[in-house]
Parts: structure tokens; sequence; C-alpha cells
């Protein structure tokens, strides 16, 4: 098979010049299809932002404007039930435990509300209405194993779905259905313990109606990557309750949270990389304060400290803050 270059070079010199543009140019454009595919597949530009590659350095900028693209928000305050996948007793060993639940449970019960999640109250739909910054933690379930230790997108929804249907938690236009898994249990499929992916929420059905759920993995799975805010040169530093899993799954909550009301389907609130809001600020948390054991902490709610990443501020000079004042 003749090459390229044995081509051009059996040409005039001035239609050996015309050729090699010709090549150049077709490169230049197989390179910017693999680029654009990449970054969003198959060009899907309205998919959720988990199926958004993060942190791609030269490609994704996360401090691009969000845009509104017409689909429905959350309005009003959102009923958050939670579902306690697999082993969450104190005899599971390092895979969950009370002491896990018992801050979850707090941070869910004091987050909504608070000048934190009030930033979420900016996102509006076409008709002017918003969420309401407030959540309410509408109650719990449990759910020993029901799909196994390897979950993906379809199981979780299942999970909910299994729930509602057996009246386990209420049929609820305005919930949130977060899956919470112990550590024995994997979902590698959505992303969880996978570098730079991030936390999955989605869409299912149940009797008729549409479900959102989330899903938080247990950090103990893979702490280094699901809490490496916790992380400094391999060495785990102090968390503000003494727990990894519960104080890196808290971060991770108000993420998939504020993602879920602002953009619930899919087709309301993300930027032009398929970015949602909180998803614009992985990593970051803005000025700590010194906890009482001594861990970095940002956001105080109730009678605990949180370090809790920043969420994004829309307005003339978008930024990602820990309220809308900053």
């Amino acid at each position: 098979m003749r090459t390229i270059t044995h081509i051009i070079r059996n040409h005039h010199p001035r239609k050996q010049m015309r050729l090699l543009f010709v090549v150049l140019i077709t490169v230049a454009l197989v390179g910017a299809m693999s680029q654009i595919t990449t970054l969003v597949p198959g060009l899907n530009l309205t998919a959720f932002a988990q199926d958004a590659p993060a942190g791609q350095k030269g490609q994704v900028k996360s401090d691009s404007k969000m845009l509104y693209h017409n689909g429905p928000i959350m309005s009003g305050a959102a009923d958050v039930y939670v579902i306690w996948y697999g082993c969450w007793d104190n005899d599971c060993g390092n895979s969950g435990d009370t002491a896990t639940q018992d801050i979850l449970r707090d941070f869910l019960s004091n987050v909504g509300g608070s000048p934190y999640f009030q930033i979420n109250a900016m996102y509006a739909n076409g008709s002017g209405q918003a969420p309401s910054g407030a959540t309410l933690y509408g109650g719990e379930a449990y759910d020993r194993y029901s799909r196994g230790l390897e979950l993906s997108a379809t199981d979780i929804a299942a999970i909910v779905e299994n729930q509602i249907v057996t009246n386990g938690l209420p049929q609820d236009p305005g919930g949130i259905w977060v899956v919470v898994a112990s550590a024995d249990v994997s979902s590698v499929s959505t992303g969880f313990c996978v570098p730079s992916a991030l936390p999955h929420h989605g869409r299912g059905m149940a009797l008729g109606s549409d479900t959102r759920y989330a899903f938080v993995g247990n950090p103990n799975r893979c702490p280094t990557i699901a809490a490496s805010q916790f992380f400094s040169g391999g060495v785990q530093l102090p968390t503000p309750n003494d727990n990894l899993a519960a104080d890196a799954m808290a971060s991770t909550l108000a993420q998939l949270l504020s993602r879920v009301v602002t953009n619930p389907t899919g087709g309301a609130w993300f930027d032009r990389y398929g970015l949602e809001n909180a998803s614009k600020c992985v990593g970051q948390f803005g000025p700590t304060y010194s906890a009482t054991n001594g861990a970095r902490a940002n956001l105080r709610l109730g009678s605990r400290d949180y370090l809790i990443q920043q969420n994004w501020v829309l307005g003339r000079k978008e930024h990602c803050a820990m309220n809308s004042s900053l």
C-alpha cells in the first residue's frame, strides 16, 4: 500500500503543497472531532453532568457560565429519603456503622435552609420558580443487598422503585431518594471509586411516576479517591467528626442534592461542558477554620462541623462559594 508521503512526492511541487495542505486540514479536523466526542460522548450536550468527564485539563473550563436549557427544576422544598444499602449495623466492621449514619442524619436534617444550600435558590426556571433552598429529611429504609454487591444505574433505580412499591418509602413528587452504600458495595459503571468521575444521580420510575435518585458510595472502599480532601501525601488528615466515611459523604451529599434540585432530569441548568452547578466546584472548599479536634472545617450546622465543597454562585462574576453573598 502506498503511503501519503509517496503519493505527494509523485506530484509536481505546486501540487505537492496543495496535497500537503489538504492532509494537514484533514488531520486537524479528525483531532478536533476526537476532542469533541471525548468531551461529551455522542455529542449529547443535554446529558447529565455525571456523564461528562471531569478533570480534563485544556478541555473543560469549570469557570464557564451556567446556562439554563428550559428543562424542569425542583421548585420549593425537596424531601430527602435515604436508603441504607448493604450492611449498616455495628457488626459490619469497616463496611458501615451507626455512627456514620448518625452524622449523615444530622447533616441532612440541618443543611436545608442554610446559607450554603440557599445558593440553589438562584437557579430559577423560565417562569421564575426556583428551589427554595430548603430540604426536609423525609425518612429512611434499609435494603440488605437486594441487587448484589456491584450496582449499575439500573440497579440503583430499581432499589428506589422497590422501596416505593412496597411502601417502605412514600411516592413523593417532591422527593429525592439517596441510596447510601456500605463499603463492600461497588458501582464502577456509575463512576464510584473512579478517579475524576462525578458522583452519580439520575431518573427512575415507580408506580408510573418519575423518581429522582442519587448514589453515595462509602469512601472506606477507596479513601484516597472518594475522600481525597482528607489526605495529604498519602497520609490521612483529621476529619471534623472523626469519621472519614461520614465526613466525606456529607460533602458528596451536598454536591448531589444541589445538582438534583437544579437539574433533576438533565435538561435544566448546566454549562457548555455539561457540568452542573456543584460539579464546577469539586475539590474547592474556600476559607476554613479549625474544628475542636484540629481538623479543617468550613461549615457548622447544628452541633457539628463539616468540610463541604463549595457550590456555584450565579451573577455577573460567577464563582464557587459557600453562600451567595461571598
